[in-house]
């Protein structure tokens, strides 16, 4: 029988459109990723159900209601498991499926051996298959990457040697946690994984000893594991933007960070291993709940930028004064009400902010910081009644903003702010100078406390001439009056 229009060509060509109309076959790795993902998943959900079952009883709530609540939780905690695991079983499914049609491909091979050019076709089928599985996680740049992607994405980078790895933002928004196989990338520098809905890193994360740079910002992560601290090359860290309320303390073995974004999150502590860091530059801590700064922060002694604004904080700690490096200090919207006395130590202080505080003084040590060119007291209204008499040592300063205060008279020194570009004084009753100088601009009201002063020397000078104008005129006079009021009046000889 012609092997062209027998029933054996069309039984072998329908096995062949079967088997192409599959979809792209998983590789190897896909399918060791699938089961990595599918174990995790599985000890995540044993601890969260674990963690469910030893949940505190709720004050008023009757036992079987309770038990329904933890049973409601379970079954939450069972079906965003199931969610997680989707795609990876799906995966192994598929390659399920394929070993079956591996076997019908053999069968059907051994069936028609008698005919090369269909053996070779099948053999054909394939190896276009296999060319197809190899492409079928190459997505568009726009295109979210599921749990599956960016497991063999970690597996190429891994194999490859790449020293960057790029995720920021291109996660899908249900993968709340990445595989432990981030573990394998021991030779990178540089991991973005911000603006995703990452919950929290995996322990593995400790192997990646040679990394400078970890950006996480914008996730949803509830803690830093410990391990962190095992990141001994971290020169840059940034995790702004999270659900953080605590630190762990092995943050302090990152000896070699210099840049420390937490901001945006709930820390309400801060580790008092914060001060083993001392190669640090810049701490941005603003927006969270921070009651207490640790005096261990005065060992960060290359600090140079300090962002604590939004916080809890009543005082700063003295050793504030040991940070002589620092150029930017600010503490916006706070309950401090009192500066350190160390403050005359911050020598290169440009910036600082101490604005919607409860400041009832600016001491006098501030004006030894000479070097400041951005000065912002505003707005701790009834508390703040002066400045410092010896503002005018200040004579770097562009921009001083005292408004909504108290303040009613500027003190003479104001006259020697002679590169002042910015006064913001409004709702701040100043009587000296008046209100219409004040907006006229800065220079305005140094010219009129340069006038003032004068005009009180002048007044000086002519009552101290005066006085003794009269003193040599009146001379029996000044000593009659002398000796009334002295008590002492000589006795006739």
């Amino acid at each position: 029988m012609d092997l062209e229009t027998s029933p054996i060509k069309e039984a072998v060509e329908e096995v062949m459109r079967i088997y192409k109309s599959l979809p792209p076959r998983p590789t190897i790795e896909d399918v060791k990723v699938a089961m990595a993902i599918i174990k995790t998943v599985d000890k995540e959900e044993e601890l969260k159900i674990s963690q469910n079952q030893s949940f505190p009883r709720i004050s008023g709530l009757d036992d079987e209601l309770f038990s329904v609540l933890q049973e409601a939780r379970k079954c939450f905690i069972s079906f965003h498991s199931y969610q997680q695991k989707k795609e990876a079983q799906l995966l192994l499914d598929l390659d399920t499926w394929f070993q079956a049609f591996d076997d019908i491909i053999r069968r059907t091979s051994e069936l028609v051996s008698t005919s090369n050019g269909a053996d070779h076709h099948l053999l054909l089928v394939s190896s276009s298959n296999s060319e197809n599985s190899e492409n079928s996680h190459v997505g568009t740049k726009t295109e979210k990457l599921s749990i599956i992607k960016v497991a063999s994405l970690i597996e190429s980078t891994a194999k490859d040697g790449t020293g960057v790895l790029d995720l920021g933002g291109k996660l899908m928004d249900q993968i709340e946690w990445l595989p432990t196989s981030l573990g394998k990338l021991e030779g990178i520098t540089d991991l973005n994984l911000s603006e995703n809905q990452i919950t929290a890193l995996p322990q593995t994360i400790d192997r990646l000893r040679f990394l400078q740079k970890l950006d996480i910002h914008s996730n949803q992560m509830t803690e830093i594991p410990e391990t962190i601290g095992e990141l001994s090359n971290l020169i840059n860290l940034d995790v702004h933007a999270n659900r953080l309320k605590s630190l762990p303390s092995s943050l302090g073995n990152l000896t070699n960070l210099t840049s420390l974004d937490l901001s945006s999150n709930q820390i309400s502590e801060l580790p008092d291993t914060l001060g083993n860091l001392t190669r640090l530059k810049r701490l941005i801590l603003e927006t969270n709940e921070i009651e207490e700064i640790p005096y261990t922060i005065g060992s960060c002694s290359s600090l140079i930028e300090l962002r604590l604004d939004f916080n809890r904080l009543k005082a700063l700690p003295e050793a504030i004064g040991k940070l002589e490096k620092l150029e930017v200090l600010t503490l916006h919207y706070n309950r401090i009400k009192r500066l350190p006395t160390t403050m005359a130590s911050l020598s290169d202080l440009r910036e600082f902010d101490v604005s919607f505080n409860e400041l009832e003084l600016v001491p006098e040590t501030l004006c030894f910081a000479t070097k400041l060119v951005r000065l912002n007291v505003g707005r701790n209204f009834a508390d703040l009644q002066s400045l410092p008499r010896s503002i005018g040592n200040l004579e770097m300063l562009e921009e001083l903003d005292i408004s909504s205060n108290q303040i009613r008279i500027l003190p003479d020194s104001f006259r020697f702010l002679s590169k002042l570009k910015v006064l913001q004084a409004e709702e701040t009753p100043l009587e000296v100078p008046p209100r219409q100088v004040i907006e006229s601009g800065p220079q305005a009201v140094i010219r009129f406390m340069n006038d003032l002063v004068a005009a009180k020397e002048v007044r000086r000078t002519q009552v101290a001439e005066e006085n003794g104008f009269c003193l040599r005129i009146c001379p029996k006079f000044h000593h009659r009056r002398k000796e009334i009021n002295t008590g002492i009046v000589p006795t006739k000889a």
